[in-house]
């Protein structure tokens, strides 16, 4: 396998031209905390339109697919009706989701040498364009299988922009400080885009399918504005600096997140780093704890990304309490999984913080999931409340570790002293780790579409058996971080145990 070797091309220190048009904003007038909020912020609602625009395919899939009971005389939308529908959809959902893994790795790559503002952007506008070329199908009333296919192999890849581009922005902004709380709040924006882009595509589904798409294509295009007008990449672009104690350092005293160049001083004295561009994909491979937690990640997010193309469909086909639910009450029952997902990022991120263990934190997280999926399978019928409080369980459960790894795991891994103060690493490191388990998210649904119709029963023990794996995945260095914090003196209740 070739490896993709560094491209150096330092990127220029511009700061936005947003910053030009509004001199109240420039750091003359702002302080550096306003600044920390409002790259929080873009970089925030950025991801969320994402999501949101992920999101129309899984609301509209009981309406292409195959109807539970025709109402007026239709049987889905060709390509996806019949028998065969559910394996036509989840090869639609395979067809974005391997381009977005695929793309995710070039992705990263390029983002650590060119202009993260302006690649974030060209990201948003190509994919609220695609978005809104799906939805032209309904109104253009095309049926050729192909046409969407294509459509969400292309946005796909303009998807996988979006992910490495934000955590090294973040990661530009943030130190390891509070970095589990940081971005356990912070990646509440896919809960967040998933709440967004489930209500908006459910609440227009009766006047045709096509406006699902259309006004989240809208919604990531008017995101992608503010963004290219606003957004600074790294606090040097306008001339500030982190406080040194939240530069992170390593062993050598090399800065390693904090500025573009690396550059910090520590009692008067300016570190150069030793090494300038990007680190090299196999070299990012290489790293110490990328490939468990990128591998953990493909099973982890195989289960968070089944639920989010398959959920709403799931509930559309199952009876709640002795009722069948509609395609819109079951699309805006289906944002409680997202709402427990918000609460699973923010309580994982606090929880690895407080017990300095992010692999600890994971593999509990994960096996607390196994029975909670359980239960919802097998109690979930039974009433509207337990179905909710089931769902809101199994979302936080599922989607705590997913985001803690996607989030302040990358963080961590794409700043430790081995990279040797190469400061410009993370989106190489945040792409690996998202792209793998972005297989895995391609595989989930696909797996979903074809077993669903044997049962739903084989599909819940496709995922539990997922994150059983994901889990076994983890051992090794979740017995590491135990034996470190030991050697510490911390974790004394453990040695009290043993005893």
């Amino acid at each position: 396998m070739m490896e993709l070797k560094p491209l150096n091309l330092v990127p220029p220190n511009r700061p936005p031209p947003g910053l030009n048009l509004f001199p109240n904003l420039n750091p003359s007038q702002k302080t550096l905390t306003f600044h920390k909020f409002l790259v929080l912020f873009l970089t925030f609602i950025a991801y969320a339109a994402f999501h949101a625009s992920r999101k129309p395919p899984s609301i509209v899939k009981s309406v292409l697919g195959p109807e539970i009971k025709a109402q007026n005389g239709t049987n889905g939308w060709a390509p996806f009706e019949g028998p065969s529908g559910p394996h036509r959809l989840g090869e639609l959902d395979l067809a974005f989701l391997l381009a977005y893994s695929i793309g995710m790795y070039f992705a990263g790559h390029i983002g650590d040498n060119i202009d993260l503002r302006l690649f974030l952007t060209v990201g948003m506008l190509g994919s609220g364009i695609l978005v809104i070329a799906f939805g032209l199908g309904y109104f253009l009333d095309i049926h050729w299988l192909l046409f969407f296919v294509i459509v969400q192999i292309l946005c796909g890849l303009f998807q996988s922009i979006g992910w490495p581009c934000v955590v090294a922005v973040m990661g530009n902004w943030f130190g390891k400080a509070k970095r589990g709380l940081i971005m356990g709040v912070w990646n509440s924006n896919t809960s967040v885009g998933n709440i967004i882009g489930s209500l908006v595509a459910s609440s227009v589904l009766s006047f045709g399918w096509g406006w699902s798409f259309l006004l989240p294509g809208i919604f990531i295009l008017v995101v992608a504005a503010f963004v290219y007008m606003f957004l600074v990449v790294s606090p040097d672009h306008i001339g500030l600096e982190l406080p040194s104690k939240e530069i992170e350092m390593n062993v050598e005293g090399v800065a390693l997140v904090g500025s573009e160049t690396g550059e910090t001083e520590e009692e008067g004295v300016v570190v150069e780093p030793e090494t300038e561009g990007a680190i090299g994909f196999l070299q990012a491979w290489r790293l110490p704890g990328v490939a468990p937690y990128a591998f953990c990640l493909f099973f982890s997010k195989l289960v968070a990304y089944t639920f989010l193309y398959w959920l709403p469909f799931y509930l559309r086909h199952t009876v709640v309490a002795g009722v069948q639910l509609s395609h819109k009450s079951a699309g805006i029952l289906s944002t409680v999984f997202d709402i427990g997902g918000v609460v699973g990022g923010v309580l994982a991120g606090v929880t690895s913080d407080i017990i300095e263990a992010r692999g600890v934190t994971s593999i509990v997280f994960l096996l607390l999931s196994m029975p909670a999926l359980l239960f919802y399978r097998i109690y979930g019928s039974v009433s509207m409340f337990t179905n909710i409080a089931l769902m809101l369980v199994s979302g936080a459960l599922v989607n705590g570790p997913y985001s803690l790894i996607t989030t302040a795991v990358a963080a961590d891994l794409g700043t430790q002293s081995d990279i040797k103060g190469n400061s410009r690493a993370l989106a190489t490191v945040s792409a690996i780790i998202d792209a793998t388990g972005s297989v895995g998210a391609a595989l989930g649904p696909l797996l979903a579409g074809y077993i669903s119709t044997r049962g739903w029963n084989s599909v819940f023990v496709m995922l539990i058996l997922s994150i059983s794996i994901a889990s076994l995945l983890l051992i090794p260095i979740v017995k590491n971080e135990i034996k470190e914090k030991l050697n510490e003196g911390k974790w004394l209740w453990i040695s009290m145990i043993k005893r």
